[in-house]
């Protein structure tokens, strides 16, 4: 049994790349996935996307296909930048001009949209994550960078109790139990490639 958070995250770092999920090297990151394409695409599927129309979602790789999905299916965009260090930036549905592909990478978001200092109402998050468990918990990389993202969105009532906040991972990033602090925020949906799971 793993106690600790970041015996957790050295745990399934280390079965990622074991067991060759891993898309890239995935220590100290938000790891991206084999399956992450299809578990996209089976949260682009759920009514919950189908009833948002601005998406907050983190830069992570993972959820590289997440945001190209939102701007083919007319969706606003509110990307987190790395480790916050530029606020966040806004996509309107109509920015990318055919450049879905490009405007989904961290890059292509900071040439096609652009630096907000007010979020608008949000109907959708989007974390990366390196565990996940059933109970809603989750585990980032250790910068606590999705924690102040979503208590942001909190504080400021651009969320409510009953928005989707939602993590795409691979199954093998489900656990038994995560440890919890009070700073700690919960998610409420799992996608991996095979499954919704609702908190």
């Amino acid at each position: 049994m793993y106690s600790t958070k970041e015996s957790i995250r050295n745990m399934i770092w280390e079965r990622m790349e074991k067991s060759s999920i891993s898309v890239s090297n995935s220590y100290g990151r938000i790891p991206d996935f084999k399956g992450s394409i299809n578990a996209s695409e089976l949260l682009r599927n759920t009514v919950e996307w189908k009833d948002s129309h601005t998406i907050f979602v983190s830069p992570d790789t993972a959820q590289k296909t997440v945001r190209k999905n939102a701007f083919y299916d007319g969706k606003d965009l509110i990307m987190a930048s790395p480790k916050l260090l530029n606020g966040y930036i806004f996509l309107d549905s109509n920015c990318t001009n055919g450049n879905e592909e490009e405007a989904s990478t961290i890059k292509g978001a900071f040439k096609h949209g652009h630096k907000i200092t007010s979020i608008p109402q949000i109907d959708m998050v989007i974390e990366g994550s390196v565990a996940v468990d059933k109970y809603g918990e989750r585990l980032g990389k250790g910068g606590g960078y999705g924690d102040m993202e979503i208590s942001y969105l909190k504080n400021n009532k651009l969320i409510n109790p009953n928005t989707p906040i939602v993590t795409t991972v691979h199954e093998i990033q489900i656990i038994e139990r995560i440890p919890s602090e009070p700073h700690d925020e919960k998610i409420n949906m799992i996608i991996t490639p095979e499954r919704i799971l609702r908190i």
